[in-house]
């Protein structure tokens, strides 16, 4: 039986791009229907608690379960509130920064690498990464192990200034030994998407991990060329994961593109069907 769920990023509620999209998003989910939605930051725009709790009252609204971590853009801009307590108000609607999300055949891990001293840039410590580890080291054999964080760890197709995971090499690193199959991402409003073995030389490890990250579903910036909108959506089953992008496309989304990966070892040469 196939494993559906949704990554959506950057929804940047407040900046007043939302309109007519949230109606799409509830269609999308009647359509698919996922197991969940998985959202990787930015959900306000300015990190204003009237911006975050209209995003949590839209979120919670859509009636399936989520996974949120926060974006740079969901802290506050003033000083000294942005290192003082830079998360108050993100924690007090979802919680946590670092959500785990468990179910038959699935765990999702959020990693917060939002950094108040950092703009565009995050970062992840050491410690992160270690429970990361040590919760993916938990799930039953066959289980989907996804990571979720902000900030991008492959580049964007589009030229783009925002800048990635800071030592993204050793998150990957990190997130690949961790077993992570499936690591998601945001921040730069573009769908990228790709399995490490085509960006990354790793000797005798044939293992499969897919890195994907989302466009973004908020425009703030409607004239800015290279910000697309739409979501990811995910249909993994025992050998693959499939991932289509659709975009929203007048009052509609269209489905742009598909790829299949492997999970594991095996290659998708041996999947084809009969």
């Amino acid at each position: 039986m196939a494993l559906r769920f949704l990554h959506v990023s950057d929804l940047h509620f407040g900046a007043g791009s939302e309109a007519g999209i949230g109606q799409g998003l509830e269609a999308l989910i009647g359509e698919l229907k996922p197991e969940l939605l998985v959202v990787s930051g930015d959900v306000a725009h300015r990190g204003r608690r009237a911006q975050l709790e209209q995003a949590h009252a839209f979120l919670e609204g859509l009636s399936v379960p989520l996974l949120v971590v926060p974006g740079n853009h969901d802290i506050p801009r003033r000083i000294p509130q942005r290192f003082t307590r830079p998360f108050t108000e993100f924690e007090r609607l979802w919680e946590t920064t670092e959500p785990v999300h468990r179910a038959d055949g699935l765990l999702a891990v959020g990693i917060n690498s939002v950094r108040a001293w950092r703009n565009q840039s995050g970062g992840v410590r050491e410690s992160q990464l270690e429970r990361a580890a040590s919760l993916l080291s938990e799930a039953p054999s066959g289980t989907l192990r996804v990571v979720v964080l902000h900030h991008h760890l492959i580049g964007a197709p589009w030229r783009s200034r925002k800048k990635p995971v800071a030592h993204r090499n050793r998150v990957l690193a990190a997130l690949v030994d961790a077993g992570a199959e499936l690591i998601l991402a945001g921040h730069i409003h573009q769908a990228a998407v790709s399995e490490r073995h085509e960006f990354e030389v790793t000797g005798d490890d044939v293992r499969a991990v897919t890195v994907s990250v989302a466009p973004g579903l908020g425009q703030p910036r409607p004239k800015r060329r290279g910000e697309a909108r739409g979501v990811q959506a995910y249909e993994v089953t025992e050998g693959t994961i499939a991932i289509e992008t659709r975009v929203w496309r007048e009052g509609d989304w269209a489905l742009t593109g598909a790829r299949r990966f492997p999970r594991g070892t095996r290659e998708l040469r041996s999947l084809r069907p009969e």
